[in-house]
């Protein structure tokens, strides 16, 4: 394969048009994705700011040059041929997963869009694309993979199938919130704003012969200007709320991570105890099934008093709380309330505990269950494995605590309580 920077940089053949320097400059130096313009030849003749920091250099750096000067030869080979279909066929690629290899062997992911680039005759001159990149997201993804696999070949060896089923169960609940997270990931690089860029940049050729008449006499042109200044914000915007979701979706990983090392310590010591926020791991376990609840029209009611400290295992705390809120969030959910709630509640116990209780206003429990509802394989949900309260039970035991229920009886919700020492 022919290195495209091999020769000297010349102007291109059929130049892109000139647009108001003002207006291009401010858009390619503030926009957060990836810009590039590339000639027919691959070699850059504009980027954005962000396009260069990825390659720590200034944007000036870049002109005249091309991918070969700083991605690996099998990646330089099909970006060439994708532009080269592009201009034969005039057809973009949109929102496409690519795996990144730069020269240095460093490897990301990103997600981008790639258009022809056509000068004022409508003629193809090249090509431009937007980018994001997304190696954080494929990374989680597979660091999730990895740990299911963890997860899975750890059950095997330990041979505890209980403790597996029951981890198993817990995983799956903290997989809801990453799927939520996943999606709204998803969705926002679809609704990539390229198409709208490919427009203005189709608007703007179609004038480049009066270029500067359109833009401050004509109404639609006028509004570029405006329009460019909103897509810039809208891009910023899109940022911080994909960064808040990749945010979530760490933690929840996290949370994955230390639900495999719990069902670990099973087979070998028991886990770390910590001086551990009451407030904070019921915050936490709320998080994680904030998603379910949203789904379910489930509305949530805090009410947390003044405690001390808890003296137990974190994952374990979790585990057993996000089994309570989801119990929590079906039993609201089939009961005939018009409001349906769960409340979450931190109060001091007897002298040296303290106390975690949800209830809800559902289906409640009879009296007839109360003596089976920790009973392992002992479910009144179709679909239910009857392994969530039992290993919950047992999970506060390990810990010098103990997991009581409460119910007036069907159709009266019901209340479970954690009771743990406290630091």
């Amino acid at each position: 394969m022919t290195n495209v920077s091999a020769t000297p940089f010349e102007p291109p053949e059929h130049p892109a048009p000139l647009l108001d320097r003002t207006l291009v400059d401010a858009f390619l130096e503030h926009v957060p994705d990836i810009v590039f313009f590339k000639d027919s030849a691959s070699r850059f003749i504009a980027v954005s700011r962000s396009k260069a920091r990825r390659h720590d250099r200034e944007p000036a750096e870049l002109i005249g040059q091309s991918d070969a000067d700083y991605f690996a030869p099998e990646h330089v080979q099909a970006a060439r041929a994708d532009e080269e279909k592009i201009m034969r066929t005039g057809k973009p690629i949109l929102a496409r997963l690519e795996r990144t290899r730069f020269i240095d062997g460093r490897e990301g992911w990103t997600e981008v869009s790639k258009l022809p680039l056509r000068d004022e005759t409508g003629a193809i001159v090249g090509t431009f694309g937007l980018g994001t990149d997304v190696t954080e997201t494929q990374t989680i993804k597979l660091e999730l993979e990895q740990a299911h696999r963890e997860l899975l070949n750890t059950s095997r060896l330990a041979g505890m199938a209980e403790v597996a089923t029951g981890v198993l169960h817990n995983v799956g609940n903290v997989l809801t919130s990453v799927n939520v997270s996943a999606n709204v990931l998803a969705t926002g690089l679809q609704q990539s704003k390229a198409e709208s860029l490919e427009r203005v940049s189709a608007l703007l050729q179609s004038h480049a012969g009066d270029l500067g008449a359109y833009l401050t006499t004509d109404p639609k042109g006028r509004r570029i200007p405006e329009f460019l200044i909103s897509l810039g914000q809208h891009w910023l915007e899109e940022r911080d709320r994909l960064q808040r979701e990749l945010t979530s979706l760490q933690q929840s990983i996290d949370h994955i991570k230390e639900i495999v090392g719990m069902q670990q310590s099973y087979a070998t010591t028991s886990g770390a105890v910590e001086s551990l926020d009451p407030a904070a791991l019921m915050e936490d376990a709320l998080r994680m099934n904030t998603g379910a609840l949203e789904r379910h029209q489930v509305t949530c009611v805090r009410d947390f008093q003044p405690v001390p400290r808890m003296r137990a295992e974190k994952a374990k705390v979790l585990q057993i709380l996000i089994n309570l809120i989801r119990n929590a969030k079906y039993a609201a959910h089939e009961g005939r309330q018009a409001e349906r709630t769960i409340t979450l509640r931190i109060a001091p116990g007897p002298a040296g505990r303290v106390h975690l209780s949800v209830a809800d206003n559902g289906i409640g429990i009879p009296a007839r269950n109360m003596d089976r509802i920790f009973t392992h394989g002992f479910t009144t949900r179709p679909g239910g494995h009857g392994f969530g309260l039992h290993s919950s039970r047992t999970a506060a035991r390990a810990m010098q605590g103990e997991l009581t229920a409460q119910s007036p009886g069907p159709g009266q919700g019901a209340t479970f309580t954690l009771d743990l020492p406290v630091a």
